[in-house]
């Protein structure tokens, strides 16, 4: 088959990559969406029972719409909020069976490898004239070989959660007690209520798939009173004051809410938080699992869950040559807009196919992988990124360059660097000029050893209130 009859591989079938697999319809291009689960949006149902905290006018690709509509498909209210399944189940999956994309996506499909063919990373003569060769492991445990012209790798990185260990790697026994830890957001309400009721949780992190766990489980502990819950991160000293969030600042207002929810559980007692404390060891006893930090031991608990982030899966592409963020692992342009070390804000200027460029022509990472190991990504980014990065592959260089992206604001930022480059950033500039904004974003190894950290971990359990709560 000539290069020009190949189809573009998309790699994932969540929302970001059927949205290019639309926009590649659109343009008149053939995808081929390679999805490793049994169904469009598997990686959502794991975390179903979530409610997103962007409504469902923020939560849908335009072509994917378009698409939807010319079928007979009844939009969502546009101000409620979908939970991942229903985003899944009433978005992705009718997508996914529309005549038009159904015949081009493949389950089942796990990408074990991307390389050029008959190329590896070294060997340069002719690279950019050969396909794409792309090795899957299928449902059966077979493998298979399939070519492509261009690749977009949309995988996202929910399958690679980042571990407890505060260095990066996983802390010591923390492996051998893998089976006490659960990585994500569970759901101690309905299909995990066995596992924590009327047990002793810790849940490290911080963030709203934090607060979304610490929720379900204050929740749980008013209808299973011997169920207790205490919470650990690290941040310390001025860069607590963002922990929050941006409350009524953020233009979200249901994830603004979370944090506010949070900070009340703590600030009348329902709450235990334990700040700066950074996991090293793992261990069980007799009475349960105790956590060990730097300087502090955490009393026992009985479940450990880790809500530290994920990571993007390079290992796939170990063969192509990329141009990635030593730290953030994001494309290296995208990276100093995003890196949670400088800055925790949500606004980020519009970028597309140019600036997710690699030196190996036709490949893209886009969606959440994008962002590497950033948190903050929304997925009107990844909408644009591939609606920009389908206009360059089908030379519509004008469509390409022509990125627009405007997104909700957060109500929190901790540095000027947008605003050196032209773009607004989320927080009136007066609080930019407050000396406690060089603090703030994710967790993360280079802001702990800052001027903001504090080594020795904190205990915050305010007096509890005498209406309204446990006792």
């Amino acid at each position: 088959m000539k290069m020009a009859e190949l189809p573009v591989a998309v790699i994932g079938a969540g929302p970001v990559g059927l949205a290019a697999a639309a926009h590649l319809i659109e343009k008149g291009e053939t995808p081929l969406v390679l999805e490793r689960g049994e169904r469009a949006g598997a990686s959502l149902y794991d975390w179903g029972h979530v409610q997103l905290f962007t409504p469902w006018k923020y939560a849908v690709d335009a072509a994917a719409v378009r698409l939807l509509t010319e079928a007979g498909w009844q939009s969502p209210e546009a101000d409620t909020f979908p939970t991942g399944a229903e985003l899944a189940g009433r978005y992705l999956e009718p997508l996914a069976a529309l005549p038009q994309v159904q015949p081009h996506l493949r389950f089942g499909a796990r990408v074990v490898s991307v390389t050029r063919d008959g190329y590896d990373k070294m060997k340069t003569p002719g690279r950019n004239g050969v396909p794409f060769l792309i090795t899957i492991e299928q449902a059966d445990g077979g493998y298979d070989q399939v070519r492509a012209k261009a690749v977009i790798d949309a995988s996202g990185t929910y399958l690679v959660p980042n571990p407890l260990g505060a260095s990066g790697a996983p802390a010591m026994g923390e492996r051998e007690l893998a089976d006490r830890i659960y990585y994500g957001i569970p759901d101690p309400l309905n299909r995990d209520r066995a596992r924590y009721a009327g047990k002793r949780v810790l849940v490290v992190g911080s963030g709203h798939s934090a607060f979304n766990v610490i929720l379900d489980l204050i929740d749980l502990a008013d209808q299973e009173r011997e169920t207790s819950v205490v919470w650990a991160v690290r941040r310390s000293g001025r860069r607590l004051e963002l922990l929050f969030g941006g409350g009524a600042g953020d233009a979200l207002p249901a994830r603004g809410e979370l944090g506010q929810r949070v900070k009340a559980l703590v600030e009348s007692g329902r709450l235990q938080l334990v700040t700066g404390f950074n996991v090293a060891r793992i261990t069980a006893t007799a009475d349960g699992v105790l956590v060990a930090g730097q300087d502090a031991v955490l009393p026992a608990v009985d479940e450990i869950v880790t809500t530290t982030g994920f990571r993007p899966d390079l290992g796939m592409l170990s063969e192509l040559r990329l141009r990635l963020d030593t730290a953030v692992e994001s494309p290296a342009a995208l990276a100093p807009l995003i890196d949670p070390n400088v800055h925790s804000c949500g606004s980020v200027p519009p970028h597309g196919a140019f600036e997710l460029k690699h030196p190996e022509d036709n490949f893209y990472i886009a969606g959440m992988k994008s962002y590497g190991r950033a948190p903050t990504f929304l997925l009107l980014t990844g909408y644009e990124q591939v609606r920009s990065i389908a206009c360059a592959l089908t030379g519509d260089e004008a469509g390409a360059r022509d990125v627009q992206l405007v997104l909700p604001e957060t109500g929190v930022c901790t540095t000027s660097i947008l605003d050196e480059r032209g773009v607004a950033c989320c927080a009136p500039a007066a609080e930019l000029s407050d000396p406690s904004a060089c603090c703030g974003g994710a967790d993360t190894t280079a802001a702990e050893a800052s001027c903001c950290s504090s080594s020795v971990p904190q205990l915050i359990q305010l007096q509890a209130a005498t209406k309204g709560s446990c006792c």
